[in-house]
């Protein structure tokens, strides 16, 4: 058993086990009132997330998917982070998981040419804020993302990363 966390590329392999990684966190931890149903793009990922500029990753221990990442190309050279989670055992200094995706991200898009990276966020997710901060993101207002940014329902705080 190798007891490090491996971040490899999204494959329909991994369907199964990222569904069973985000739903649970966001119903159950943070008491988000959303549904499989409610999120298409995680039965379409490849579809949805690897095409231009965008990619998704899971983070894997002993061969589990324990986190993931994704950046939804979202057009004139800009991308939205988006599906950031990490099951809670592998949260923290420890593993480093969350420091691990993220940089395979900021990697992949600074590879790729992307001008910029944003992302939206619940107000809820402290913890979330206090890491994409710490990792160079800057808060923005809405009305400054791009005008193709999708926001979701939930997001009333936006951040940007630039290259």
């Amino acid at each position: 058993m190798d007891n490090k966390i491996v971040v490899e590329e999204f494959h329909k392999s991994y369907e199964t086990e990222v569904i069973d990684l985000i739903l649970p966190i966001q119903q159950k931890e943070y008491h988000i009132s959303i549904t499989k149903e409610d999120q298409p793009d995680l039965q379409q990922i490849s579809s949805f997330y690897q095409t231009g500029k965008g990619n998704f990753w899971v983070a894997l221990y002993n061969n589990r998917v324990v986190g993931s990442i994704s950046l939804l190309d979202i057009g004139e050279d800009n991308v939205a982070l988006r599906k950031m989670f990490v099951h809670r055992d592998f949260r923290g200094s420890h593993y480093k998981t969350a420091h691990l995706l993220l940089q395979q991200a900021l990697n992949w898009a600074k590879s790729h040419s992307t001008l910029a990276i944003y992302l939206g966020t619940t107000p809820e997710f402290k913890a979330a804020h206090r890491f994409y901060e710490k990792n160079g993101f800057k808060k923005i207002e809405r009305q400054n993302l791009p005008s193709n940014f999708p926001v979701m329902e939930v997001d009333k705080l936006f951040y940007q990363y630039e290259f």
